[in-house]
């Protein structure tokens, strides 16, 4: 088998911005034929419901389904795919969704209130969603890390219903993804996927419930149909491939660095995996030691593209300069694999989740550690946030108004509203004062 191929970067050559850029050129776009397509999908879900849920059904997941009452998977089917686990799995499974609620605690937003020094009370008010849809994928890959970290916030926020949607190719769901669906407290499940699963949970069926926000992860058919039905209903963003970048000091085991490469590569052919240091052999080391354990995977073709295409090793001056390099990729995932990461840390702006020192590796938050692995792609960490609770809890601004205080904001609101020439605002500020 031949040697990996890879980029090779180096901060101290003229080339290196504008191979830097090309390598973090990889923004989600939208393919006109795939929107085409699921904007047809989705007018028909709003203008024929549940007939056209079981047509696309039947059709896409090559499923006989004669009603969408069908579609539908029990509150006792899932519990007896939980009860059907090995003992060893539900543990694992129940330690998993201990550590990410007792996580997920620690995030919810409350309401709180002050008065100034007008007497007048100001505050918000944080109340839970009423509906959120979770998107799980289906076909041969099982993602019960996925139901748990998305469900168990939503859960701790306080949301009065859950459903989840997942696709049954020939009508089988992974028993794990249901057991876990169980563990994390789902309320319905249905078994559809794709572009007509989300516009039923936007849009909303006989049989399907709308729901206030649509999270979890999907094909670009799923993507764009999250991105035409965004302002009906929230989403929880628009996920590119997945990414992460590591800096070490050239004093981490090469093996490990090289299996913590592989562990985002093997997502799929476009995932990106970087490593930043300032030692060259420290690089070449990781490459050989890629190159070594490469055969240990049974993805291993996948692994080769994805770290052919994108992938990099690249030499920084120091640690600093490593920081730098770092906040301009915005990773999904952030490994600091160097001897103080705590001192690294205070000049890390941008990265979806930072694992920090040399027994923190990606995999651990994917699966356990706590923290959300739905995390911001493609940059999208310089403005945007993990999934936590805040994501399904609303803030309300409240505003009580006394008598004195009414008298000093009249003033201040009308003479700002005859500047902007709307009379009736300033009129309905000095009717109180």
């Amino acid at each position: 088998m031949s040697d990996l191929t890879i980029n090779r970067l180096d901060s101290r050559t003229a080339d290196f911005e504008a191979r830097l850029a090309e390598l973090l050129d990889r923004a989600p776009e939208a393919d006109p034929t795939v929107t085409a397509v699921v904007a047809d999908i989705i007018a028909a879900i709003r203008s024929r419901g549940d007939d056209a849920l079981v047509e696309y059904t039947n059709r896409f997941d090559r499923r006989s389904v004669a009603s969408a009452a069908e579609l539908e998977i029990p509150k006792a089917a899932r519990e007896a795919a939980w009860q059907s686990l090995a003992p060893q799995l539900r543990a694992a499974l129940e330690a998993a969704a201990e550590r990410i609620r007792a996580y997920a605690l620690h995030q919810r937003l409350d309401s709180w209130e002050f008065t100034d020094a007008h007497g007048n009370r100001l505050g918000q008010k944080v109340t839970p969603m009423d509906r959120a849809g979770l998107y799980v994928p289906g076909g041969k890959a099982a993602y019960p890390s996925s139901v748990l970290m998305n469900a168990i916030p939503a859960k701790v926020a306080g949301v009065g219903e859950l459903v989840m949607v997942v696709p049954a190719s020939g009508g089988e769901v992974n028993p794990v993804v249901l057991g876990a669906a169980h563990l994390a407290g789902v309320d319905r499940v249905f078994t559809i996927g794709g572009a007509q699963a989300v516009a039923a949970l936007a849009y909303g069926t006989r049989t399907i419930p709308a729901v206030d926000k649509i999270v979890g992860p999907g094909n670009s058919y799923v993507a764009a149909a999250k991105r035409l039905v965004f302002g009906k209903v929230g989403i929880d963003s628009i996920a590119g491939p997945s990414e992460i970048a590591i800096v070490s000091d050239g004093k981490t085991d090469p093996r490990w660095i090289a299996m913590d490469l592989f562990s985002q590569a093997e997502h799929d052919e476009v995932a990106q995996s970087i490593l930043i240091s300032p030692d060259a052999a420290h690089l070449d080391a990781v490459l050989a030691a890629m190159n070594a354990r490469l055969a240990e995977l049974p993805r291993a073709d996948i692994v080769r593209q994805s770290i052919a295409g994108r992938g990099a090793l690249i030499l920084v001056r120091d640690l600093d300069e490593a920081a730098d390099v770092a906040n301009r990729i915005a990773a999904e995932h952030l490994e600091l694999s160097v001897e103080d990461p705590r001192a690294l840390l205070d000049k890390i702006r941008h990265a979806g989740a930072v694992f920090l020192g040399r027994h923190a590796p990606e995999a651990f938050g994917d699966y356990c550690a706590g923290p959300n692995h739905v995390l911001p792609t493609s940059r999208a960490a310089r403005f945007s946030n993990p999934l936590g609770v805040y994501e399904f809890q609303k803030r309300s601004s409240l505003i009580e108004v006394t008598p004195a205080g009414a008298k000093v904001l009249a003033g201040i609101a009308g003479t700002i509203a005859d500047a902007e020439g709307l009379q009736a605002h300033a009129a309905s500020a000095r009717d109180r004062g």
